[in-house]
């Protein structure tokens, strides 16, 4: 597991991911999703070609459910990309070519 991977919640979100200077991509997700699972490595693969340009971040919904409220988290892995506090784009699902898509995300919002 990549150290460069920040696991966030209800406490520290809007520090470390609304109030970031850097864009930030956030993989919402539980443990028991499978897809969620799978793209794990190519979250922690973006984290680390990423580092110092955008932040990664993981977010369990299950554990900080108000979180999933709080942005219409309706099925995961919901991937969003923040840039200056807002949403810059999002990816709903985990599609074969997700790790291209989620590299266009970030490059886009860099």
């Amino acid at each position: 597991m990549s150290e460069k991977v920040l696991h966030v919640g209800d406490t520290d979100f809007d520090a470390t991911v609304l109030q970031s200077s850097e864009p930030v991509l956030v993989d919402f997700w539980a443990p028991w999703c499978g897809p969620c699972k799978a793209i794990g490595p190519i979250v922690e693969q973006l984290a680390d070609q990423y580092d110092g340009r955008a932040k990664v971040v993981k977010v369990d919904v299950q554990e900080h459910p108000g979180l999933g409220v709080r942005y219409n988290i309706r099925s995961i892995p919901m991937l969003m990309m923040f840039k200056d506090g807002q949403i810059h784009s999002t990816q709903l699902g985990a599609p074969p070519n997700i790790k291209t898509l989620l590299t266009q995300m970030i490059d886009k919002a860099i």
